[in-house]
């Protein structure tokens, strides 16, 4: 039934709001034609006039009042609809797609310019806590029977996987042709089977025992006895396209995906060591990495380090590590500047007391405290309802939206136990969260410390999470004006009607004198 419904709103949906476009110039139409019919009148006498006018009976004007509130309805019901799906409303939208070039063409550049921020704003970033989809995506679903991961995050996470284990010549080599149609599936059992009969024709391929390390094997141990094959098979591969990459284009290629899979290989058994307690060899692993391949960003291995780190409690290295990537030049996440909040809070909040500091007021260290929640909140306002608990986690998906309500489920979903193993931060946290909006009144103008904050992060965010999670919406939207516009005569109308029948009946009733 919700399927056919769906299918129903889809083919009338276009056509009602292409109607609903063009209803103003309809209504100019027909205002030009009501005009121009009661031109004659003006021909009428005062006395004339008045006569036609005495001649209307209360039922017009019940009618009249009655067919006004109807259409006023409609346009409300009509905005609230449109309000609720898109976030915006019908009316302005129309006005300004298709008054404001008519009025003022010269926008168009600002436009354009506004496009191409927000399109930079909206870009999705892999998340490099990402769960395994065999071992821990799939068992939610067998568990609740609902789905982690959308489409469009699954869809992301194809075209990444091409990007990264795919190169020009793979059609090649059999195995590796094979893996070429298996990344672009996506159907999962395809996309397993594929990869099953890459990995029979031949057992060193990597990218085969990538994936269904990653999709087909249902426990953490399986998985990590599969990445470790793929680890041989990758480091091999890569010596063997590095004495080569200099012999032109395509062994350059093959070169850079052989790498890119040796860095993806050893990134993930590090996440396996961490999975399984095994943190410090998960951060031997990260810190190699990163030392020897220092060049390669994509996968934020930092970001893996400084949560492994936090979980021994290496508060000092995590501070090190902190100095490097918090820098001006390059781009921020919700990890960093949590993180950064939560080792200032850790030098105060065991001693912090909300009733003396408001007494005595704040000391430097404090004051340093603060202001470093209040950065955090900023960049990231959803993570600190997740970390206080106020509103339920579920599963991270497999990209994020940076500053958006993904990436807050994405850090606390990881760094809650670090919060929680530091007495008094979240107190800290509780008592100075709320503060930020204060500095930032309205966040999708000005900032006070980064850019003003993204408009779109609503909507990617709901194509990132699946449908039973509600997507919080910051700041908090007000009413268009037109809905409140329309609401307002359906009302008085309403009201209008309402006195004119207790009028026309009392009328009705009321004893005639002689």
């Amino acid at each position: 039934m919700a399927g056919v419904w769906k299918s129903f709103t889809d083919r009338v949906g276009p056509l009602f709001t292409w109607i609903s476009t063009y209803l103003w110039i309809i209504w100019f139409i027909l205002l030009t034609v009501l005009v121009y019919t009661i031109r004659p009148l003006k021909a009428l006498s005062s006395m004339n006039l008045a006569m036609f006018l005495n001649t209307l009976t209360p039922k017009f004007y019940v009618a009249l009042t009655g067919t006004s509130s109807l259409i006023s309805g409609l346009i409300l019901i009509f905005e609230w609809w449109y309000f609720r799906k898109y976030g915006t409303s019908f009316i302005e939208q129309v006005s300004l797609n298709h008054l404001s070039p008519w009025l003022g063409g010269s926008e168009n550049g600002n436009n354009n310019s506004n496009n191409q921020q927000t399109t930079s704003e909206c870009k999705t970033w892999r998340n490099p806590l990402n769960l395994f989809r065999g071992s821990e995506y799939n068992r939610y679903t067998w568990a609740t029977g609902k789905d982690p991961l959308t489409y469009y995050d699954m869809n992301q996470s194809a075209q990444d996987h091409q990007t990264l284990f795919t190169c020009d010549s793979d059609s090649t080599r059999p195995a590796d042709d094979i893996m070429l149609r298996a990344w672009r599936e996506r159907n999962p059992q395809n996309r397993i089977k594929a990869a099953r009969e890459a990995y029979e024709l031949n057992a060193e391929c990597a990218t085969a025992a990538v994936l269904l390390g990653e999709e087909e094997l249902t426990t953490i141990l399986e998985a990590e006895k599969m990445f470790r094959h793929a680890l041989k098979a990758a480091e091999t591969n890569h010596k063997k396209s590095q004495a080569l990459q200099h012999h032109g284009p395509t062994q350059e290629k093959i070169h850079r995906r052989d790498l890119n899979t040796l860095v993806y290989v050893k990134r993930r058994l590090a996440m396996i060591m961490r999975k399984l307690g095994r943190t410090k060899e998960a951060v031997k692993i990260m810190r190699d990495l990163i030392k020897e391949f220092p060049m390669v960003s994509m996968f934020q291995i930092h970001e893996n380090l400084i949560e492994a780190l936090l979980e021994m409690q290496l508060y000092a290295d995590v501070q090190a590590l902190l100095a490097k990537y918090d820098d001006i030049s390059l781009p921020k996440s919700a990890t960093i500047c949590y993180t950064a909040a939560l080792l200032k809070a850790r030098a105060v909040c065991d001693k912090f007391s909300p009733e003396i500091a408001s007494k005595r007021g704040l000391t430097t260290a404090e004051m340093n405290a603060v202001e470093a929640i209040h950065r955090a909140v900023e960049f990231n306002p959803h993570v600190p309802k997740y970390l206080l608990e106020m509103k339920g986690l579920i599963l991270p998906p497999e990209h994020i939206l940076k500053r958006g309500d993904s990436e807050g489920i994405a850090y606390s979903f990881f760094h809650l136990p670090h919060w929680k193993r530091v007495e008094g931060a979240l107190q800290l946290l509780h008592c100075t969260w709320e503060g930020t909006f204060r500095m930032i009144p309205y966040p999708l103008e000005k900032g006070h410390l980064f850019y003003p904050y993204p408009s779109c992060t609503e909507s990617v965010d709901r194509e990132l999470l699946p449908s039973f999670h509600e997507v919080p919406v910051y700041p908090k939207k007000e009413l268009p004006f037109f809905i409140l516009f329309s609401a307002r005569p359906c009302t008085l109308t309403g009201h209008h009607r309402s006195n004119l029948h207790t009028s026309c009946t009392l009328a009705v009733y009321q004893p005639v004198h002689v």
